[in-house]
């Protein structure tokens, strides 16, 4: 079985643009930005023959991928496939302080501490399981070729670690911009990268 899945951001929100932490607690929609930036992706990828969509249960996904929903591309929605969760800095307006917190967590991970999480929040070892349970389901479908992905950008550096077989300590390896894409060929229980970081739709 051969697949072509597609994995991009949503598009930009207030939040974003303000530098405040949103996880998988805060459900904000997108701004003018970001429903422009989701605007350009489909004009830039409408024509290629997805068979199904996928987002997060967030409706910062729902809204990035509108167009494709609204021209009736059949879609599900995952929670699996939802940001990670941070806990008690969730909307927290970024300070020195928070900055520094942030750090401190990100070089836990790079160590390998994958469990390592904020109060309330989630851990990267977490978001992997839930991640693994959504790419099994979405793999399970012999009837989908070509699919489309609209996540979030931490756990879509998670998942990108997970298809090439990187550590995930090595997730800052993959930029995040919004709307940024992914592309892979699944084949035979393997992952292909065919497409890094790729923001042509934004030029």
């Amino acid at each position: 079985m051969e697949k072509e899945i597609y994995i991009i951001r949503h598009g930009e929100t207030d939040l974003n643009a303000a530098g405040i932490v949103q996880g998988r607690g805060i459900n904000s929609d997108l701004n003018d930005v970001g429903r422009a930036q989701g605007a350009a992706f489909y004009q830039h990828y409408k024509a290629v023959p997805f068979n199904k969509l996928y987002t997060s249960t967030l409706k910062r996904t729902h809204q990035t991928v509108k167009a494709f929903i609204e021209a009736g591309l059949p879609w599900e929605q995952l929670s699996g496939l939802d940001e990670l969760a941070w806990g008690e800095w969730e909307g927290m307006t970024a300070t020195e302080h928070s900055r520094a917190v942030f750090r401190e967590l990100v070089e836990q991970w790079q160590a390998g501490n994958y469990d390592a999480k904020f109060d309330g929040g989630e851990s990267p070892a977490e978001v992997r399981t839930r991640l693994q349970e959504a790419m099994d389901y979405i793999i399970s479908k012999p009837d989908e070729h070509k699919i489309l992905v609209c996540m979030h950008g931490r756990a879509m550096r998670l998942l990108c670690c997970m298809l090439t077989g990187k550590p995930l300590s090595e997730m800052a390896d993959f930029p995040h911009l919004n709307t940024t894409l992914y592309r892979f060929k699944y084949r035979d229980g393997k992952f292909e990268m065919l497409d890094f970081n790729n923001t042509d739709h934004l030029k």
